[in-house]
């Protein structure tokens, strides 16, 4: 299986092009892209480039560059700006289970939830990533109906689905920006600005419209009918967030249908998900591959991996590692939800390292306050293997226990068309998997929902996301040690629900305005 998971990584970053028209947006945040030949002369020469063209669009979510790990397709710094690790900066890092302690510019702010501000490096570089992703896939787009290629349909579900996929993250965490598609692309003006609601309906047609065009399965690490399904359910399921509307009933809809429909079932040991041979497992409905040979990153797991080891109280070989960062702990918010660790059957619970470190984060600074979390490790489950530098952990996306979790908490919320009684069961079948006791009907509440996905999917990039829906991130009413900049928590403004829009882009489009409060 090892071998399959490096051809076909070989497959995704075979081909290596960047596009030569790029949309202004893009020119305007100084993301400069590498030229080497224009789409229209690459696939007048060969077709079958298309196959390289989009894999490389999926490789956008997971690397920095073309070139290995010091590339970068934008002009930001290589190892600090891949996609990847901007979703578990902005979405984990700035949210209460997770602590970075290196106080780098910008950095501080967001995992203290304090004195955020347009200037911050680490909001841009997300921004830029989404702004990068975006007009290449409406560069192929343009072009690809005027080309012929074998499975043409299908390759434009695909290009539209990554597409839809990195406008859920303009939503989810900027909340506005510009409506960039084929039919704009190239435009020398300024696009108007776009607003939640009209991005929410871009990305819902989008979704709804390649749904049933995309196969059941395809090759690893791209999408399928499924990753499309999950993505519209998280769509629908922050819609009152997002548009002011409730979606609950469509969101159960999408869940079930990735629930019943596709060929997904629970891994039997959760620790297999994190693993470098996790590319095996059934459950995972859409990775963001990594190598540690093939597809070197400073992003992807090997920012989780590296970030959350350190030689003074961490063996790095245990876990696959020969660099450990002394970067990321966890705090009491995460690994307090599952009571006395040492008396807890549940093997969720295991993935702390608490020898050496402290159960409260009296500093966010030090490396012993707090628990490094071991979720994500870079050895295999079914077997040896060699401790790296880079990581060969995949990034589990989109998987099937979320599914279930988010059909739960559409029971609880009140879809008509999502039944308790098969919600207590998805989620039984969650905590049974971790020897987790189970629960009935009656412990099925909305504060158990969110504590269960922080249990179950913290550190995989929703938190941020799931308090917020939750009513728990802003305000005082939920309180988590170093929110706000203070020790023990305090409030912070409802403005934090977004970010704010990065200088450069407010620079470079007259059109866009900033998020109120910042």
């Amino acid at each position: 299986m090892k071998n399959m998971k490096n051809n076909t990584l070989k497959f995704l970053l075979g081909l290596i092009v960047v596009f030569t028209t790029v949309f202004s947006c893009t020119d305007d945040l100084n993301t400069d892209p590498k030229i080497e030949l224009s789409l229209d002369e690459l696939l007048a020469q060969d077709p079958r480039a298309v196959e390289g063209i989009l894999s490389r669009l999926y490789g956008s979510f997971a690397l920095s560059g073309p070139d290995g790990s010091g590339s970068s397709d934008i002009s930001d710094d290589a190892g600090e700006s891949p996609f990847l690790r901007g979703i578990v900066n902005l979405q984990d890092f700035a949210a209460d289970a997770m602590k970075n302690r290196w106080g780098d510019n910008g950095l501080d702010q967001l995992t203290t939830t304090s004195d955020w501000t347009p200037e911050n490096k680490f909001f841009r570089y997300l921004y830029n990533r989404i702004f990068f992703t975006i007009p290449q896939c409406n560069n192929l787009l343009s072009i690809l109906p005027n080309v012929e290629v074998e499975n043409k349909e299908g390759i434009i579900s695909e290009v539209r689905f990554i597409r839809a996929l990195a406008n859920f993250y303009l939503i989810d965490v900027f909340g506005k920006g510009v409506l960039a598609n084929e039919e704009n692309y190239g435009q020398t003006e300024s696009l108007p600005e776009a607003s939640r609601q009209e991005l929410f309906d871009f990305v819902e047609s989008e979704l709804l419209a390649i749904e049933p065009l995309l196969s059941d399965t395809n090759t690893y690490g791209r999408a399928t009918k499924g990753a499309a399904q999950m993505l519209l359910a998280k769509l629908y399921l922050n819609a009152e967030v997002y548009t002011g509307t409730a979606r609950y009933e469509d969101a159960a809809t999408y869940a079930n249908k990735v629930i019943t429909e596709g060929p997904y079932s629970l891994a039997t040991d959760f620790v297999s998900l994190f693993s470098a041979d996790n590319n095996t497992s059934n459950e995972i409905i859409f990775p963001l591959i990594a190598d540690a040979q093939v597809s070197q990153s400073f992003g992807n797991t090997t920012y989780i991996v590296n970030g959350s080891l350190n030689a003074d109280t961490t063996p790095l070989a245990q876990f696959g590692a020969t660099e450990g960062w002394g970067g990321h702990r966890s705090s009491k918010a995460w690994y307090g939800l599952f009571g006395d660790l040492g008396t807890t059957t549940d093997v969720r619970a295991s993935l702390f390292w608490t020898d050496g470190h402290s159960y409260e984060m009296t500093d966010y600074k030090e490396w012993t306050d707090g628990y490094p979390s071991f979720k994500f490790r870079n050895t295999n489950f079914s077997g040896t293997s060699v401790p790296s530098k880079f990581s060969s952990t995949d990034f589990p996306l989109f998987r099937l226990a979320d599914a279930y979790l988010m059909y739960a908490e559409c029971a609880v919320r009140g879809a008509s068309n999502a039944n308790l009684g098969t919600a207590v069961q998805y989620v039984n079948n969650v905590r049974t998997r971790s020897k987790a006791s189970t629960i009935t009907q009656g412990d099925l509440t909305e504060q158990f929902i969110i504590d269960e996905r922080g249990r179950e999917l913290n550190l995989e990039g929703h938190r941020r996301t799931d308090l917020i829906r939750f009513g728990m991130f802003t305000g005082g009413s939920y309180l988590w040690p170093w929110k706000g900049g203070v020790l023990n928590g305090t409030s912070i403004p409802a403005t934090y629900n977004v970010y704010p829009i990065p200088s450069s882009a407010l620079q470079a489009n007259p059109n866009l305005t900033q998020n109120p409060g910042y």
